[in-house]
């Protein structure tokens, strides 16, 4: 079985993503690409990381109206991603459009709530209540649009996958124990999010920033 940790490679750097990919594409199970490479280098860059052959999760976090959205997710058949994500928020239409048009190998999955947010943040932009509640509301909806899964933080993820057994549950801001926690608010260790439910691990840079990135993730396999 592949390793469920996928590197978040977050930089505009060509080189620098390529280097970092080489440096751990035996500990990791695959690559996410954001939205600084793909602004920076679009379907070529993404042509090129394909090249380490592991799977390519294409975080894009497409929201618009359902036909724009459509219309992106069919602009992406020839890169034919693993996983592409697309915000929840956009609604039961835009969701089943952007699922009819992907391509059959790609798991379309919604991001709910974004792990840099909290409570307070949601009250800010008009979502009261939990963060908890926006996730169950959220992956009610992606669930009935058919949808492959979600995007939650790890404190959500057991809730998710108790009410959505064959989902597919993509959890990014996970922390090794006593790790910075940068931007991340509602983040827990790999390990907690695996034993929650999580289907995939997202880890950007507790890898990427570390001296040594391939140990990081052999450290991080390790634990799992």
């Amino acid at each position: 079985m592949s390793s469920p940790i996928y590197v978040a490679i977050d930089t505009p750097d060509l080189a620098k993503a390529q280097h970092l990919a080489g440096q751990v594409r035996h500990h990791v199970g695959g690559l996410k690409l954001g939205l600084e490479f793909f602004c920076a280098h679009g379907h070529h860059g993404v042509l090129e990381m394909m090249k380490f052959g592991l799977p390519i999760f294409l975080d894009l976090k497409l929201h618009d109206i359902p036909n724009t959205v459509a219309k992106a997710v069919q602009a992406l058949h020839l890169l034919e991603p693993a996983i592409l994500t697309v915000h929840a928020a956009g609604g039961r239409a835009m969701l089943e459009d952007a699922k009819a048009a992907a391509g059959v190998n790609t798991k379309v999955v919604a991001v709910t709530v974004l792990t840099s947010l909290d409570d307070g943040d949601l009250l800010d932009i008009g979502v009261g209540g939990k963060a908890e509640d926006q996730v169950r509301r959220l992956a009610d909806l992606a669930q009935s649009a058919g949808l492959d899964g979600i995007v939650c933080s790890g404190e959500e993820v057991a809730m998710a996958k108790k009410a959505w057994h064959d989902g597919f549950f993509v959890v990014p801001g996970v922390r090794p124990a006593g790790g910075a926690m940068g931007d991340q608010k509602r983040a827990v260790t790999p390990r907690q999010a695996l034993d929650r439910g999580a289907s995939i691990l997202v880890v950007g840079r507790p890898i990427s920033l570390a001296e040594n990135p391939d140990m990081a993730a052999r450290e991080i396999e390790a634990t799992l």
